[in-house]
């Protein structure tokens, strides 16, 4: 697997202007190498591949990095770096413009004359866009445990908890089902909170007749999954149900209209123009969806702005949302794939939102 990903960044390796390629990234890092440490340095050359580590990691990557040469580094980096690319057989490095300090590429710069640094974005990323089948594999589990863990909200959410009551609970059931770290916190926003897409649990208390919104993940061997379901506890009012019913419509359309080969803007667009047909367009204020992999959010991102591309293999959310300050809002979100032009939602926990 290691040696098939190493092998697609090498062809596009040569397209680019320079020697080798630092990785710092830690999912991309981790992606190319399999090394889970939270410090290393990756030197991909067209013929060499190293990873270079402090005292902490070495006998780690050396366990985890069959198909990489280990290195001891000590000191600055300055101190080390230029030696090792020398050694690689490079004076030009391309390096993550996105992930390298401004502060380090100066002293990389000001300490190492003979050697040219080109700054680079996206290029590893590129590669993670596209899954491979043991990559689909944990993201299902992980979609899986998230799946059991609304069920799981359903049966403990009850008048007088809070918003943090049901947050731990939910993230007690989430590792004791076998997630990892959690890829972020969980969100539990009930009433006017739900009004905030990306709300903290608070110390509010639940009440009846007001729309909480969950939004969950789980981690497997590094993958995630993300998850979203707004619940109501009680009679739901009209109010209620023209959004959710709008929601869940936008949400319904783009599970059934996305193909690959539609860009991030089209895709968005099927999704939205429900929404905007519903009245809410103003209120639904982010894009439709986003990839999941080692990263909960990565490319491809499907927005008003995106020019991404949508293939088969490619994982992402469909999450569209309806947020009204003052009285709440709803969010539906599936982790889901595209396969065979079309796109497959990886969730299985039910869109009913009534709680009683």
């Amino acid at each position: 697997m290691i040696v098939d990903r190493l092998r697609r960044l090498r062809q596009s390796l040569t397209k680019q202007d320079f020697d080798v390629l630092l990785v710092s990234k830690p999912a991309n890092r981790r992606y190319l190498s399999g090394f889970t440490g939270s410090t290393g340095w990756l030197f991909i050359s067209a013929s060499r591949a190293v990873l270079s580590v402090d005292f902490r990691y070495v006998e780690q990557a050396k366990q985890e990095t069959p198909d990489f040469e280990i290195v001891h580094i000590r000191g600055d980096v300055t101190s080390w770096l230029p030696k090792l690319v020398s050694d690689i057989g490079g004076k030009k490095v391309g390096f993550e413009a996105d992930q390298m300090l401004f502060s380090t590429y100066q002293q990389l710069c000001n300490n190492t004359s003979q050697m040219q640094f080109v700054p680079i974005t996206g290029l590893v990323e590129h590669l993670r866009m596209v899954k491979d089948t043991q990559e689909l594999d944990l993201i299902a589990k992980a979609v899986n445990i998230a799946d059991k863990a609304i069920d799981h909200a359903k049966s403990v959410i009850c008048p007088g908890k809070t918003e943090k009551d049901i947050a731990w609970e939910l993230e007690k059931f989430l590792r004791e089902q076998g997630s990892e770290t959690l890829p972020f916190d969980v969100i539990v926003a009930s009433g006017s909170n739900s009004a905030l897409p990306h709300a903290r649990p608070s110390g509010k208390h639940i009440f009846g007749n007001e729309p909480i919104v969950i939004d969950i993940g789980a981690r497997i061997n590094g993958y995630c999954s993300d998850l979203s379901r707004t619940l109501y506890l009680g009679n739901k009012d009209k109010t209620f149900s023209k959004i959710y019913d709008t929601v869940l419509g936008a949400q319904l359309t783009g599970l059934a209209t996305i193909i690959s080969g539609m860009s991030g803007y089209e895709a968005d667009k099927l999704s939205r123009t429900v929404i905007e047909q519903a009245g809410y367009g103003e209120v639904f204020g982010h894009g439709l969806g986003h990839g999941v992999g080692l990263e909960t959010h990565e490319a491809p991102h499907l927005g008003p702005n995106s020019a991404d591309i949508l293939a088969d293999g490619m994982v992402f959310t469909i999450e569209p949302g309806v947020y009204i300050p003052g009285w709440g809002g709803v969010r539906i979100e599936d982790t889901v794939v595209a396969e065979n032009g079309k796109i497959r939602s990886l969730a299985r926990a039910d869109k009913i939102a009534s709680i009683h």
